[in-house]
């Protein structure tokens, strides 16, 4: 089935998405996210493809709040989760961050993972039990730092809490900070380790449903900001505290909580 993901997204980026690449005009949905023609075409191909392969709900983020609540519920033994274009924002403007990310999951947590980014070329994929891989490739392909002084973070500020966030700004623990706006690749470059740290203060299913496995599946460790149980609270907001190293993910963990 793996095999067959990887095919299906590579034809949709290059059918649906790239052709429309600085091509396609920004629009709004009611909660005042972003989203293109693109967005829905892609979701449109990834959906009829999907369904050939492996029969199920496919969650895609350019559905109704109602038709995600409802495809959630129905698939609780098996799921796709979809997000045709992570980084709109990125792709409306031309900078070369976004991907495709698809995830088939069971029990409300992911067994499979693909994650595109069709500009580089970089294609992260993992099965539960079977490793992470970039381009066949094990990840993870480098590690770092042991230590959070010396660390590289990815940290989303405009979704953490006032206060912690007000921390991470003025007195980081870290050595330095980035973040380039597509949750699924944030993930892939912890779990390559590109970055050291990954913080993040609420996502939902498609964020992190791919990228979480292919993490977990390279050796990093992750939980959200109340539960040592990453997958424990709501699906719909779950926070993410990440890192590749075993050590450095307790020291980044501990100081996030004290300062929240």
């Amino acid at each position: 089935m793996l095999n067959e993901v990887i095919t299906a997204v590579k034809r949709v980026a290059e059918y649906e998405i790239m052709p429309r690449f600085l091509q396609v005009a920004r629009q709004i949905k009611a909660d005042g996210s972003t989203f293109t023609e693109a967005d829905l075409m892609a979701q449109g191909a990834l959906i009829e493809a999907l369904q050939k392969i492996r029969p199920g709900p496919v969650l895609g983020e350019e559905m109704s709040w109602q038709k995600q609540e409802a495809q959630w519920t129905e698939g609780y033994d098996g799921l796709w989760s979809v997000d045709p274009i992570d980084g709109t924002s990125n792709f409306l403007n031309g900078i070369p961050y976004f991907a495709i990310s698809v995830a088939w999951m069971e029990q409300g947590k992911s067994v499979l993972g693909v994650i595109y980014n069709p500009v580089s070329g970089e294609m992260f994929y993992a099965e539960k039990g079977r490793g992470a891989f970039l381009n066949g490739k094990r990840l993870p392909i480098k590690y770092n730092a042991s230590v959070l002084t010396n660390a590289v973070a990815n940290v989303d500020l405009k979704r953490l809490h006032r206060k912690l966030a007000a921390q991470v700004a003025a007195d980081p623990p870290y050595a330095s900070q980035r973040n380039y706006g597509a949750c699924t690749l944030e993930w892939c470059y912890t779990a390559a380790g590109y970055f050291d740290l990954y913080l993040h203060g609420g996502q939902k299913p498609w964020d992190y449903a791919a990228g979480s496995l292919i993490l977990q599946e390279a050796g990093g460790y992750m939980s959200g900001f109340d539960h040592d149980d990453y997958w424990a609270g709501s699906p719909w907001r779950r926070s993410v505290i990440a890192a590749l190293d075993g050590n450095l993910f307790v020291q980044w963990r501990d100081w996030v909580r004290s300062h929240q």
